[in-house]
């Protein structure tokens, strides 16, 4: 009986100690992979649900704006370095990286939470989609999407030439969205 008390008594340590180092630290993550669409399937459609457009067109938190902009300096960095162009920041497709930034909050996918696809917040525009959540820095984001064959594909696609980055935050936690255009 005391043995058995011990490894109880041991487990329970084990899991409080393994409980505390994980205390106050989120990972961040990526999603299942990131959001192509071939220029083919450009149909125009854009939707941007009523209780947003003043959101995706409100640059928003000084600091979130300025870390969304170093996280595209250093995503250009990573593509110079391969040879490729700079991408140009894209006014219209940060605001609806804006859109995609909140509704991941509820639902982190390519599919948005009404059920259609990603890049319906604006058709016209939208043809490549990297998202993640829990990344509190640029370079953190950053190096998790080029460790990721299918994110690392949007930014090193030479056919991209524009992007806008959004990040919403949420108690502190914050929710990425990279949205790539021609």
């Amino acid at each position: 009986m005391k043995k058995m008390k011990k490894v109880i008594a041991v487990a329970a340590v084990v899991s409080l100690l393994a409980a505390l180092a994980g205390c106050g630290s989120k990972a961040g993550s990526l999603d299942g992979g990131a959001g192509t669409r071939d220029r083919a399937s450009a149909d125009g459609q854009v939707f941007i649900p009523d209780e947003k457009v003043a959101l995706a067109a409100n640059p928003g938190d000084p600091a979130l704006l300025a870390a969304a902009q170093a996280a595209l300096d250093l995503v250009n960095q990573e593509r110079a370095a391969a040879g490729l162009s700079n991408l140009s920041w894209s006014n219209g497709l940060a605001a609806a990286a804006s859109v995609r930034a909140q509704e991941i909050v509820t639902l982190f996918s390519h599919t948005r939470p009404d059920g259609t696809d990603w890049w319906t917040v604006d058709g016209n525009i939208m043809f490549g989609e990297n998202l993640a959540q829990l990344y509190q820095s640029p370079e953190d984001v950053v190096n998790a999407w080029m460790n990721s064959p299918t994110h690392r594909a949007n930014i090193m696609d030479g056919e991209f030439n524009t992007c806008g980055i959004a990040i919403f935050s949420v108690g502190g936690d914050w929710y990425w969205a990279q949205e790539f255009g021609y």
